[in-house]
């Protein structure tokens, strides 16, 4: 959105109590066009437009049958999924707790916890054909071990993909730019027939995220 020079945008009233980056942090939403659009059209988190400006980019949601929301806290993704495949069956997944969101089954659990990939399938009813990963790890402070973290969980949430899904799904996660994710594209591109990185406009120019979107999964021997 083009703001002019003299506008300097909305600032937060008051600062009391609140550190500098908590502050910056609030301006930076009050500011911001996707928030505003998020709550004009219904969406629990900007978020929302990250995973719609990837359908358009991808066509990953039209057509679905079964989806699985890996960390859908606050649920944003599930309502963009909701409204584009509305027959689809969805399940999500965080640590969490996130309030009900109608035709979604939501489990407030650890997915790293050795009984969630079993819950997730049998509450779905069948292979899911597009998983779905917004999850990150809480941050620490250190960006080394922090990605760590994070790329731990996407690794995660790729093999439960590979071990689940139907045959031509495709496997959507986030990730952060830093360190190492050569094993997780080896593991993608031997089981995906395409492997793409994107960032979607709705991601911030300042952040260091991006998605990998793997699609036509090879199925399994």
């Amino acid at each position: 959105m083009a703001r002019s020079g003299r506008d300097p945008g909305k600032r937060v009233k008051t600062a009391k109590g609140r550190t500098a980056s908590q502050v910056r942090w609030l301006e930076r939403q009050l500011n911001d066009p996707y928030v505003k659009q998020a709550k004009a059209d219904g969406y629990r988190s900007r978020a929302a437009y990250k995973l719609i400006e990837l359908d358009e980019k991808f066509g990953l949601i039209r057509g679905s049958k079964r989806v699985v929301d890996l960390g859908i806290a606050p649920g944003g993704w599930s309502q963009v999924v909701r409204k584009m495949a509305p027959k689809a069956e969805v399940v999500g997944i965080d640590l969490l707790e996130v309030e009900p969101i109608e035709g979604v089954t939501i489990f407030q659990m650890d997915f790293m916890d050795d009984a969630a990939p079993a819950a997730l399938e049998e509450a779905l009813g069948g292979p899911p054909d597009l998983v779905l990963s917004d999850m990150a790890a809480n941050t620490v402070g250190h960006k080394q071990t922090d990605h760590l973290r994070t790329m731990g969980l996407v690794e995660a949430g790729a093999w439960f993909a590979v071990e689940t899904l139907e045959k031509g799904g495709a496997f959507v996660a986030k990730g952060f730019a830093g360190g190492t994710d050569a094993e997780l594209l080896k593991l993608l591109k031997q089981n995906f027939k395409t492997v793409k990185h994107a960032k979607p406009p709705a991601s911030r120019k300042g952040s260091s995220e991006w998605y990998v979107v793997a699609q036509g999964f090879k199925g399994r021997d």
